[in-house]
Protein backbone atom coordinates (compact mmCIF):
# COMPACT_ATOMS: atom_id res chain seq x y z
CA UNK A 1 0.00 0.00 0.00
CA UNK A 2 1.36 3.46 -0.73
CA UNK A 3 2.39 5.90 2.14
CA UNK A 4 1.58 8.82 0.30
CA UNK A 5 -0.85 10.75 1.93
CA UNK A 6 -4.23 10.99 0.24
CA UNK A 7 -6.35 13.82 -1.18
CA UNK A 8 -9.25 12.49 0.01
CA UNK A 9 -10.90 14.57 2.62
CA UNK A 10 -11.27 14.14 5.91
CA UNK A 11 -14.20 12.69 7.41
CA UNK A 12 -15.97 14.63 10.24
CA UNK A 13 -15.88 13.07 13.91
CA UNK A 14 -18.63 13.27 16.74
CA UNK A 15 -22.27 14.05 15.57
CA UNK A 16 -21.04 16.15 12.49
CA UNK A 17 -19.80 12.45 11.63
CA UNK A 18 -22.76 10.29 12.75
CA UNK A 19 -24.60 12.43 9.86
CA UNK A 20 -22.36 12.97 7.35
CA UNK A 21 -21.49 9.46 7.15
CA UNK A 22 -24.77 7.69 8.58
CA UNK A 23 -24.89 5.26 5.50
CA UNK A 24 -21.79 3.98 5.01
CA UNK A 25 -20.79 3.63 8.80
CA UNK A 26 -24.28 2.04 9.49
CA UNK A 27 -24.28 -0.50 6.41
CA UNK A 28 -20.51 -1.47 7.40
CA UNK A 29 -21.77 -1.71 11.23
CA UNK A 30 -24.90 -4.07 10.41
CA UNK A 31 -22.45 -6.29 7.71
CA UNK A 32 -19.94 -6.51 10.62
CA UNK A 33 -22.73 -7.28 13.17
CA UNK A 34 -23.30 -10.35 10.98
CA UNK A 35 -20.09 -11.43 11.45
CA UNK A 36 -19.43 -10.80 15.11
CA UNK A 37 -22.66 -12.40 16.54
CA UNK A 38 -21.66 -16.16 15.59
CA UNK A 39 -17.67 -15.43 16.13
CA UNK A 40 -18.78 -13.77 19.66
CA UNK A 41 -20.65 -17.10 20.66
CA UNK A 42 -18.40 -19.12 19.71
CA UNK A 43 -15.59 -17.68 21.31
CA UNK A 44 -17.50 -17.28 24.69
CA UNK A 45 -18.18 -20.68 24.47
CA UNK A 46 -14.59 -21.60 23.72
CA UNK A 47 -13.66 -19.83 26.55
CA UNK A 48 -15.56 -21.61 28.96
CA UNK A 49 -18.16 -17.82 29.80
CA UNK A 50 -21.82 -18.15 29.36
CA UNK A 51 -22.27 -18.09 25.38
CA UNK A 52 -24.13 -14.88 25.78
CA UNK A 53 -21.13 -13.05 27.60
CA UNK A 54 -19.65 -12.39 24.11
CA UNK A 55 -22.36 -10.66 22.80
CA UNK A 56 -22.10 -8.50 26.31
CA UNK A 57 -18.57 -7.54 25.23
CA UNK A 58 -19.36 -6.75 21.73
CA UNK A 59 -22.59 -4.55 22.46
CA UNK A 60 -20.33 -2.42 25.09
CA UNK A 61 -16.86 -2.70 22.64
CA UNK A 62 -19.59 -0.91 20.22
CA UNK A 63 -21.90 1.06 21.66
CA UNK A 64 -19.81 2.80 25.00
CA UNK A 65 -15.99 2.26 23.88
CA UNK A 66 -16.68 3.87 20.03
CA UNK A 67 -17.57 6.84 22.01
CA UNK A 68 -13.76 7.63 23.25
CA UNK A 69 -11.58 5.05 21.34
CA UNK A 70 -8.29 6.30 19.71
CA UNK A 71 -8.82 4.20 16.82
CA UNK A 72 -11.35 5.53 14.03
CA UNK A 73 -11.67 2.02 11.99
CA UNK A 74 -10.78 -0.71 14.87
CA UNK A 75 -13.72 -2.89 15.66
CA UNK A 76 -13.79 -3.86 19.52
CA UNK A 77 -15.10 -7.35 20.63
CA UNK A 78 -13.86 -10.57 22.26
CA UNK A 79 -11.53 -12.35 20.27
CA UNK A 80 -9.91 -15.93 19.34
CA UNK A 81 -6.43 -14.92 20.15
CA UNK A 82 -7.71 -14.37 24.13
CA UNK A 83 -9.44 -17.83 24.34
CA UNK A 84 -6.24 -19.70 25.54
CA UNK A 85 -5.98 -17.10 28.82
CA UNK A 86 -9.83 -16.47 29.33
CA UNK A 87 -10.45 -20.61 29.31
CA UNK A 88 -7.14 -21.18 31.59
CA UNK A 89 -7.73 -18.57 34.22
CA UNK A 90 -11.49 -20.28 34.44
CA UNK A 91 -9.92 -23.33 34.68
CA UNK A 92 -6.98 -22.50 37.32
CA UNK A 93 -9.72 -20.63 39.34
CA UNK A 94 -11.70 -23.87 39.87
CA UNK A 95 -13.79 -24.05 36.59
CA UNK A 96 -17.50 -23.88 35.80
CA UNK A 97 -19.57 -21.10 37.45
CA UNK A 98 -16.77 -20.46 39.97
CA UNK A 99 -14.03 -20.36 37.89
CA UNK A 100 -15.90 -17.99 35.62
CA UNK A 101 -16.84 -15.48 38.39
CA UNK A 102 -12.81 -15.38 39.96
CA UNK A 103 -11.33 -14.90 36.15
CA UNK A 104 -13.38 -11.93 36.02
CA UNK A 105 -11.79 -10.17 39.30
CA UNK A 106 -8.57 -10.77 37.37
CA UNK A 107 -9.33 -9.34 34.30
CA UNK A 108 -11.49 -6.16 35.99
CA UNK A 109 -7.80 -5.23 37.18
CA UNK A 110 -6.11 -5.86 34.06
CA UNK A 111 -8.61 -3.25 32.33
CA UNK A 112 -7.27 -0.72 35.17
CA UNK A 113 -3.62 -2.15 34.17
CA UNK A 114 -4.44 -1.31 30.23
CA UNK A 115 -5.72 2.28 31.28
CA UNK A 116 -2.44 2.69 33.30
CA UNK A 117 -0.68 1.97 30.11
CA UNK A 118 -2.55 4.37 28.32
CA UNK A 119 -2.35 7.23 30.92
CA UNK A 120 1.80 6.48 30.93
CA UNK A 121 1.96 6.52 27.27
CA UNK A 122 2.91 2.76 27.12
CA UNK A 123 1.66 1.92 23.52
CA UNK A 124 4.93 2.17 22.50
CA UNK A 125 6.29 -0.83 24.47
CA UNK A 126 4.53 -2.95 21.94
CA UNK A 127 8.19 -2.60 20.25
CA UNK A 128 9.55 -3.97 23.26
CA UNK A 129 8.27 -7.57 22.01
CA UNK A 130 10.10 -9.70 19.08
CA UNK A 131 8.15 -9.75 16.20
CA UNK A 132 8.85 -13.73 15.75
CA UNK A 133 7.70 -13.90 19.14
CA UNK A 134 4.53 -12.14 18.89
CA UNK A 135 3.78 -14.24 15.18
CA UNK A 136 5.01 -17.79 17.46
CA UNK A 137 2.48 -16.64 20.51
CA UNK A 138 -0.51 -16.51 17.70
CA UNK A 139 0.42 -19.90 16.02
CA UNK A 140 0.70 -21.54 19.40
CA UNK A 141 -2.97 -19.77 20.37
CA UNK A 142 -4.30 -21.03 16.53
CA UNK A 143 -2.91 -24.71 17.26
CA UNK A 144 -4.75 -24.67 20.51
CA UNK A 145 -7.40 -23.47 19.52
CA UNK A 146 -8.09 -25.96 16.48
CA UNK A 147 -7.66 -29.07 19.43
CA UNK A 148 -10.12 -27.11 21.68
CA UNK A 149 -12.66 -27.56 18.71
CA UNK A 150 -12.11 -30.55 17.18
CA UNK A 151 -14.13 -32.33 19.73
CA UNK A 152 -17.12 -29.86 19.50
CA UNK A 153 -16.99 -30.41 15.54
CA UNK A 154 -16.93 -34.31 15.92
CA UNK A 155 -19.98 -33.29 18.21
CA UNK A 156 -18.39 -35.66 21.38
CA UNK A 157 -19.68 -35.81 24.93
CA UNK A 158 -18.04 -32.90 26.20
CA UNK A 159 -16.81 -35.23 29.49
CA UNK A 160 -14.07 -36.55 27.35
CA UNK A 161 -12.08 -33.52 27.20
CA UNK A 162 -12.43 -31.98 30.53
CA UNK A 163 -9.00 -31.84 31.93
CA UNK A 164 -7.05 -32.27 28.77
CA UNK A 165 -3.98 -30.08 28.21
CA UNK A 166 -3.73 -29.13 24.03
CA UNK A 167 -1.30 -31.82 23.27
CA UNK A 168 -3.38 -34.54 25.20
CA UNK A 169 -6.20 -32.77 22.73
CA UNK A 170 -4.11 -33.66 19.52
CA UNK A 171 -3.37 -37.30 21.24
CA UNK A 172 -6.94 -38.03 21.63
CA UNK A 173 -8.38 -37.09 18.38
CA UNK A 174 -8.73 -40.68 17.20
CA UNK A 175 -10.45 -41.56 19.99
CA UNK A 176 -13.04 -38.69 19.23
CA UNK A 177 -13.06 -39.55 15.88
CA UNK A 178 -14.13 -43.38 17.34
CA UNK A 179 -17.13 -41.35 19.20
CA UNK A 180 -18.22 -38.77 17.01
CA UNK A 181 -22.01 -38.07 16.43
CA UNK A 182 -22.13 -38.47 12.65
CA UNK A 183 -25.32 -36.83 12.57
CA UNK A 184 -23.94 -33.51 13.96
CA UNK A 185 -20.66 -34.15 13.01
CA UNK A 186 -21.74 -33.71 9.17
CA UNK A 187 -23.26 -30.01 9.95
CA UNK A 188 -19.88 -29.01 11.04
CA UNK A 189 -17.47 -30.71 8.65
CA UNK A 190 -19.81 -28.70 5.74
CA UNK A 191 -19.78 -25.29 7.64
CA UNK A 192 -15.83 -25.78 7.93
CA UNK A 193 -15.64 -26.64 3.80
CA UNK A 194 -17.73 -23.74 3.84
CA UNK A 195 -15.54 -21.11 5.81
CA UNK A 196 -12.43 -22.76 3.97
CA UNK A 197 -13.82 -22.34 0.56
CA UNK A 198 -15.52 -19.55 0.66
CA UNK A 199 -12.30 -16.98 0.51
CA UNK A 200 -11.92 -19.09 -2.82
CA UNK A 201 -15.05 -17.70 -4.75
CA UNK A 202 -14.01 -15.52 -7.84
CA UNK A 203 -17.70 -13.77 -7.69
CA UNK A 204 -16.91 -10.36 -5.64
CA UNK A 205 -20.42 -9.58 -5.38
CA UNK A 206 -21.03 -13.21 -3.49
CA UNK A 207 -17.33 -13.03 -1.59
CA UNK A 208 -19.31 -9.65 0.35
CA UNK A 209 -21.46 -11.83 2.14
CA UNK A 210 -19.62 -12.91 5.66
CA UNK A 211 -19.05 -16.87 5.20
CA UNK A 212 -19.71 -16.84 8.93
CA UNK A 213 -23.55 -15.94 8.03
CA UNK A 214 -23.77 -18.85 4.54
CA UNK A 215 -22.75 -21.06 7.39
CA UNK A 216 -25.80 -20.24 9.83
CA UNK A 217 -27.86 -20.10 6.30
CA UNK A 218 -26.85 -23.70 5.81
CA UNK A 219 -27.02 -25.28 9.83
CA UNK A 220 -29.80 -23.87 11.25
CA UNK A 221 -32.14 -24.86 8.90
CA UNK A 222 -30.43 -28.52 8.30
CA UNK A 223 -30.35 -28.57 12.57
CA UNK A 224 -34.24 -28.10 12.58
CA UNK A 225 -34.94 -30.77 9.44
CA UNK A 226 -33.13 -33.06 11.75
CA UNK A 227 -34.81 -32.01 14.85
CA UNK A 228 -31.92 -31.68 17.02
CA UNK A 229 -33.87 -30.58 19.78
CA UNK A 230 -35.64 -33.60 20.27
CA UNK A 231 -33.39 -35.93 18.91
CA UNK A 232 -29.88 -34.95 20.42
CA UNK A 233 -28.39 -34.04 23.74
CA UNK A 234 -28.44 -30.52 25.61
CA UNK A 235 -24.98 -29.68 24.30
CA UNK A 236 -25.36 -30.37 20.58
CA UNK A 237 -27.27 -26.66 20.64
CA UNK A 238 -25.73 -23.00 21.73
CA UNK A 239 -27.56 -22.18 25.53
CA UNK A 240 -27.98 -18.64 26.42
CA UNK A 241 -30.98 -17.53 27.77
CA UNK A 242 -32.17 -14.27 28.55
CA UNK A 243 -29.77 -10.96 28.00
CA UNK A 244 -31.54 -8.64 30.72
CA UNK A 245 -31.96 -11.51 33.32
CA UNK A 246 -27.55 -12.00 32.88
CA UNK A 247 -26.91 -8.66 33.32
CA UNK A 248 -26.06 -8.55 37.01
CA UNK A 249 -22.75 -7.63 38.39
CA UNK A 250 -21.06 -10.82 38.29
CA UNK A 251 -17.39 -10.23 38.90
CA UNK A 252 -15.51 -11.85 42.31
CA UNK A 253 -12.32 -10.63 43.41
CA UNK A 254 -11.83 -13.25 46.00
CA UNK A 255 -9.82 -14.67 44.15
CA UNK A 256 -6.89 -12.37 44.49
CA UNK A 257 -6.43 -14.60 48.36
CA UNK A 258 -5.06 -17.24 45.29
CA UNK A 259 -1.91 -14.11 44.38
CA UNK A 260 0.15 -16.13 42.42
CA UNK A 261 -2.40 -17.42 39.81
CA UNK A 262 -3.71 -13.98 40.34
CA UNK A 263 -0.98 -11.95 39.48
CA UNK A 264 -0.60 -14.42 36.25
CA UNK A 265 -3.72 -14.04 34.40
CA UNK A 266 -4.00 -9.96 35.38
CA UNK A 267 -0.29 -9.73 33.83
CA UNK A 268 -1.74 -12.43 30.48
CA UNK A 269 -5.06 -10.41 30.31
CA UNK A 270 -3.07 -6.90 30.34
CA UNK A 271 -0.68 -7.69 28.28
CA UNK A 272 -1.70 -10.06 25.17
CA UNK A 273 -4.56 -8.37 25.17
CA UNK A 274 -2.70 -4.68 24.45
CA UNK A 275 -0.51 -6.09 22.04
CA UNK A 276 -3.00 -7.73 20.38
CA UNK A 277 -4.76 -4.84 20.21
CA UNK A 278 -1.83 -2.05 19.54
CA UNK A 279 -1.03 -4.47 16.26
CA UNK A 280 -4.45 -4.73 14.92
CA UNK A 281 -4.71 -0.78 15.59
CA UNK A 282 -1.41 -0.15 13.33
CA UNK A 283 -2.68 -2.71 10.74
CA UNK A 284 -5.87 -1.04 10.45
CA UNK A 285 -3.92 2.54 9.94
CA UNK A 286 -2.17 0.96 6.99
CA UNK A 287 -5.78 -0.01 5.64
CA UNK A 288 -7.17 3.62 6.02
CA UNK A 289 -7.69 5.02 3.17
CA UNK A 290 -7.68 8.50 4.68
CA UNK A 291 -4.45 7.36 6.03
CA UNK A 292 -5.57 8.58 9.56
CA UNK A 293 -3.21 8.09 12.85
CA UNK A 294 -4.78 6.47 15.70
CA UNK A 295 -3.79 7.73 18.98
CA UNK A 296 -2.67 4.18 20.61
CA UNK A 297 -2.57 5.47 24.21
CA UNK A 298 -6.13 6.62 24.03
CA UNK A 299 -6.96 3.74 22.66
CA UNK A 300 -4.98 1.38 25.12
CA UNK A 301 -7.16 3.88 27.89
CA UNK A 302 -10.93 3.22 26.06
CA UNK A 303 -10.15 -0.53 25.91
CA UNK A 304 -9.02 -0.77 29.57
CA UNK A 305 -12.50 0.86 30.39
CA UNK A 306 -14.43 -1.35 28.43
CA UNK A 307 -12.63 -4.42 29.45
CA UNK A 308 -13.11 -3.21 33.27
CA UNK A 309 -17.00 -2.93 32.73
CA UNK A 310 -17.36 -6.08 30.82
CA UNK A 311 -15.29 -7.89 33.65
CA UNK A 312 -18.01 -6.79 36.03
CA UNK A 313 -20.88 -7.57 34.20
CA UNK A 314 -19.12 -11.54 33.20
CA UNK A 315 -18.00 -10.36 29.94
CA UNK A 316 -15.31 -11.53 27.93
CA UNK A 317 -12.00 -9.28 27.57
CA UNK A 318 -12.17 -6.82 23.98
CA UNK A 319 -9.71 -5.88 22.07
CA UNK A 320 -9.04 -4.19 18.51
CA UNK A 321 -10.27 -7.08 16.75
CA UNK A 322 -8.18 -7.83 13.08
CA UNK A 323 -10.57 -9.62 11.25
CA UNK A 324 -13.66 -7.97 12.33
CA UNK A 325 -11.63 -4.28 11.84
CA UNK A 326 -10.69 -5.77 8.13
CA UNK A 327 -14.05 -6.35 7.45
CA UNK A 328 -15.06 -2.99 8.38
CA UNK A 329 -12.58 -1.07 6.10
CA UNK A 330 -13.40 -2.95 3.51
CA UNK A 331 -17.18 -2.57 3.81
CA UNK A 332 -17.18 1.48 3.19
CA UNK A 333 -16.74 2.45 6.91
CA UNK A 334 -15.82 6.16 7.33
CA UNK A 335 -15.76 7.00 11.20
CA UNK A 336 -16.32 5.51 14.94
CA UNK A 337 -19.59 5.25 14.21
CA UNK A 338 -19.19 2.20 11.91
CA UNK A 339 -18.11 -0.23 15.56
CA UNK A 340 -21.26 1.82 17.47
CA UNK A 341 -23.32 0.53 15.18
CA UNK A 342 -22.52 -2.80 15.25
CA UNK A 343 -23.01 -3.09 18.94
CA UNK A 344 -26.38 -1.53 18.43
CA UNK A 345 -27.58 -4.27 15.84
CA UNK A 346 -26.18 -7.05 17.91
CA UNK A 347 -28.35 -5.40 21.01
CA UNK A 348 -31.32 -5.33 19.14
CA UNK A 349 -31.10 -8.63 17.93
CA UNK A 350 -30.44 -10.28 21.60
CA UNK A 351 -33.53 -8.51 22.66
CA UNK A 352 -35.47 -8.97 19.40
CA UNK A 353 -34.33 -12.17 18.20
CA UNK A 354 -32.35 -14.13 20.96
CA UNK A 355 -34.54 -17.60 19.89
CA UNK A 356 -32.77 -17.43 17.13
CA UNK A 357 -29.58 -17.82 18.30
CA UNK A 358 -30.71 -21.01 20.38
CA UNK A 359 -31.19 -22.83 16.77
CA UNK A 360 -27.39 -22.56 16.09
CA UNK A 361 -25.62 -25.78 16.58
CA UNK A 362 -22.23 -25.84 18.22
CA UNK A 363 -20.39 -27.66 15.54
CA UNK A 364 -21.38 -24.67 13.49
CA UNK A 365 -19.62 -21.79 15.40
CA UNK A 366 -16.64 -24.91 16.09
CA UNK A 367 -16.08 -24.86 12.42
CA UNK A 368 -15.84 -20.98 12.38
CA UNK A 369 -13.04 -21.02 15.01
CA UNK A 370 -11.20 -24.28 13.90
CA UNK A 371 -10.99 -21.62 10.44
CA UNK A 372 -9.56 -18.43 12.67
CA UNK A 373 -6.93 -21.00 14.44
CA UNK A 374 -6.34 -22.37 10.90
CA UNK A 375 -5.09 -18.82 9.87
CA UNK A 376 -3.14 -17.74 12.65
CA UNK A 377 -1.26 -21.16 12.72
CA UNK A 378 -0.70 -21.87 8.42
CA UNK A 379 2.25 -23.07 7.26
CA UNK A 380 3.08 -20.26 5.44
CA UNK A 381 3.63 -18.31 8.59
CA UNK A 382 6.23 -20.16 9.10
CA UNK A 383 7.54 -20.16 5.60
CA UNK A 384 7.43 -16.77 5.74
CA UNK A 385 9.30 -17.07 8.77
CA UNK A 386 11.90 -19.08 7.64
CA UNK A 387 11.90 -16.40 4.48
CA UNK A 388 13.02 -13.95 7.08
CA UNK A 389 15.98 -16.29 8.21
CA UNK A 390 16.90 -19.45 10.20
CA UNK A 391 17.41 -17.83 13.03
CA UNK A 392 13.35 -16.22 13.63
CA UNK A 393 12.19 -19.53 12.43
CA UNK A 394 14.02 -20.84 15.61
CA UNK A 395 12.35 -17.95 18.00
CA UNK A 396 9.21 -18.52 16.24
CA UNK A 397 9.20 -22.54 17.29
CA UNK A 398 10.65 -21.85 20.32
CA UNK A 399 7.85 -19.47 21.52
CA UNK A 400 5.14 -22.06 19.48
CA UNK A 401 6.58 -25.30 21.81
CA UNK A 402 6.78 -23.12 25.26
CA UNK A 403 3.49 -22.39 24.97
CA UNK A 404 2.08 -25.33 24.05
CA UNK A 405 3.79 -27.14 26.86
CA UNK A 406 3.55 -24.83 29.67
CA UNK A 407 1.45 -21.75 28.96
CA UNK A 408 1.24 -18.54 26.79
CA UNK A 409 3.42 -16.05 29.40
CA UNK A 410 6.16 -18.77 29.53
CA UNK A 411 5.99 -18.90 25.53
CA UNK A 412 6.64 -15.37 24.77
CA UNK A 413 9.20 -15.29 27.82
CA UNK A 414 10.93 -17.84 25.94
CA UNK A 415 11.04 -16.17 22.13
CA UNK A 416 11.97 -12.88 24.10
CA UNK A 417 15.04 -15.13 26.04
CA UNK A 418 16.01 -17.39 22.49
CA UNK A 419 15.94 -14.03 20.61
CA UNK A 420 18.66 -12.25 23.46
CA UNK A 421 20.44 -15.24 23.16
CA UNK A 422 20.55 -15.36 19.26
CA UNK A 423 21.81 -11.68 19.32
CA UNK A 424 24.52 -12.31 21.82
CA UNK A 425 25.63 -15.22 19.25
CA UNK A 426 25.42 -12.79 16.20
CA UNK A 427 28.09 -10.58 17.92
CA UNK A 428 25.54 -8.00 20.04
CA UNK A 429 27.46 -6.54 22.31
CA UNK A 430 26.52 -7.05 26.18
CA UNK A 431 26.83 -3.66 26.49
CA UNK A 432 23.95 -3.03 23.91
CA UNK A 433 21.32 -5.48 25.48
CA UNK A 434 19.42 -2.38 26.54
CA UNK A 435 21.03 0.86 25.33
CA UNK A 436 21.94 1.77 21.46
CA UNK A 437 24.24 4.69 21.80
CA UNK A 438 22.11 7.10 19.11
CA UNK A 439 23.39 10.66 18.02
CA UNK A 440 20.70 12.66 16.07
CA UNK A 441 22.28 16.04 14.21
CA UNK A 442 21.27 18.81 11.97
CA UNK A 443 23.16 19.98 9.45
CA UNK A 444 21.74 21.82 6.30
CA UNK A 445 18.25 21.49 6.44
CA UNK A 446 18.58 17.32 7.19
CA UNK A 447 18.88 14.91 10.14
CA UNK A 448 21.42 12.46 10.37
CA UNK A 449 20.96 9.79 13.41
CA UNK A 450 23.90 7.52 13.80
CA UNK A 451 22.95 3.97 15.91
CA UNK A 452 26.38 2.45 17.21
CA UNK A 453 27.06 -0.90 19.21
CA UNK A 454 23.60 -3.14 17.86
CA UNK A 455 20.34 -2.17 16.93
CA UNK A 456 17.51 -5.10 18.22
CA UNK A 457 14.40 -4.93 20.11
CA UNK A 458 15.34 -4.61 23.75
CA UNK A 459 16.81 -1.53 22.85
CA UNK A 460 14.64 -0.13 19.99
CA UNK A 461 12.53 2.13 22.72
CA UNK A 462 15.37 4.24 23.01
CA UNK A 463 16.04 4.55 19.37
CA UNK A 464 12.33 5.11 18.46
CA UNK A 465 12.28 8.25 21.43
CA UNK A 466 15.06 9.50 19.37
CA UNK A 467 13.58 8.93 15.73
CA UNK A 468 9.92 10.65 17.31
CA UNK A 469 11.61 13.44 18.34
CA UNK A 470 12.44 14.73 14.86
CA UNK A 471 9.99 17.14 13.01
CA UNK A 472 8.36 15.74 10.27
CA UNK A 473 9.12 17.38 6.38
CA UNK A 474 12.99 17.00 6.48
CA UNK A 475 15.53 14.59 4.65
CA UNK A 476 16.83 11.81 7.26
CA UNK A 477 19.68 9.21 7.17
CA UNK A 478 19.68 6.92 9.75
CA UNK A 479 23.35 5.50 9.76
CA UNK A 480 23.90 2.14 10.93
CA UNK A 481 27.84 1.72 9.81
CA UNK A 482 28.74 1.77 13.01
CA UNK A 483 26.73 -1.47 14.22
CA UNK A 484 27.65 -5.13 15.07
CA UNK A 485 24.40 -6.04 14.98
CA UNK A 486 20.59 -4.88 13.55
CA UNK A 487 18.14 -7.72 14.28
CA UNK A 488 14.88 -8.44 12.31
CA UNK A 489 12.53 -6.93 14.57
CA UNK A 490 14.53 -3.20 14.20
CA UNK A 491 15.17 -3.27 10.71
CA UNK A 492 11.00 -3.87 10.37
CA UNK A 493 10.19 -0.97 12.24
CA UNK A 494 12.61 1.10 10.71
CA UNK A 495 10.51 0.62 7.84
CA UNK A 496 7.61 1.06 9.69
CA UNK A 497 9.52 4.05 10.50
CA UNK A 498 9.81 5.81 7.05
CA UNK A 499 6.73 4.71 5.61
CA UNK A 500 4.82 6.96 8.87
CA UNK A 501 7.70 9.77 8.12
CA UNK A 502 6.85 9.84 4.41
CA UNK A 503 3.26 9.97 4.45
CA UNK A 504 3.07 13.97 4.29
CA UNK A 505 4.65 13.39 1.15
CA UNK A 506 7.38 15.55 2.16
CA UNK A 507 9.55 13.89 4.78
CA UNK A 508 12.52 11.25 3.37
CA UNK A 509 13.97 8.72 4.83
CA UNK A 510 17.33 6.81 3.91
CA UNK A 511 19.19 3.91 5.30
CA UNK A 512 22.29 3.78 5.13
CA UNK A 513 25.91 2.01 6.26
CA UNK A 514 24.61 -1.53 5.47
CA UNK A 515 27.35 -1.69 3.12
CA UNK A 516 29.85 -3.98 5.55
CA UNK A 517 27.35 -5.77 6.76
CA UNK A 518 26.00 -9.02 6.01
CA UNK A 519 22.51 -10.19 5.61
CA UNK A 520 21.28 -13.54 7.70
CA UNK A 521 18.46 -13.86 5.03
CA UNK A 522 17.45 -12.73 1.38
CA UNK A 523 14.46 -10.90 2.94
CA UNK A 524 14.53 -7.23 3.08
CA UNK A 525 13.67 -7.28 6.47
CA UNK A 526 16.31 -9.90 7.71
CA UNK A 527 18.60 -9.21 10.21
CA UNK A 528 22.06 -7.98 9.42
CA UNK A 529 25.26 -8.55 11.04
CA UNK A 530 28.80 -6.64 10.26
CA UNK A 531 31.70 -8.64 8.69
CA UNK A 532 34.84 -8.91 10.41
CA UNK A 533 37.68 -7.58 8.73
Amino acid sequence: MSSQKTNLPLPKDGLAGLKENFSSDAASGFIVFLLALPLSLGIAKASDFPPIMGLVTAIIGGIVVSMFMGSRLSIKGPAAGLIVIVAGAVAEFGGGETGWHLALGAMAVAGVVQVLFGVFKLGKLMDFFPLSAVHGMLAAIGLIIIGKQIPVLLAVNPAMTKGKEPLELFASIPEFIQNLDPRVTVIGVISLVIMMGWPMIKNSAIKKIPAPLVVLAFAIPAELYLDFHATEPAYTLVKIGNLVDNLKINVDFSGISQTGIFIKFVIMFALVGSLESLLTVKAMDMLDPFKRKSDANKDLIATGIGNTLVAFLGGLPMISEVARSSANIANGAKTRWANFFHGFFILAFVLLASHLIELIPNTALAAMLITVGIKLTHPKEFIHTLEKGKEQLLIFIVTILFTLGVDLLVGIAAGILTEILVNLFNGKPLSAIFKAPTEVSFTNDSYLVEISDAAVFTNYLGIKRKLESIPTGFPVTIDLSKTHLVDHSVMENFEHFKNDYESDGIGKVEIVGLDSHKALSAHKAGARKKIKN
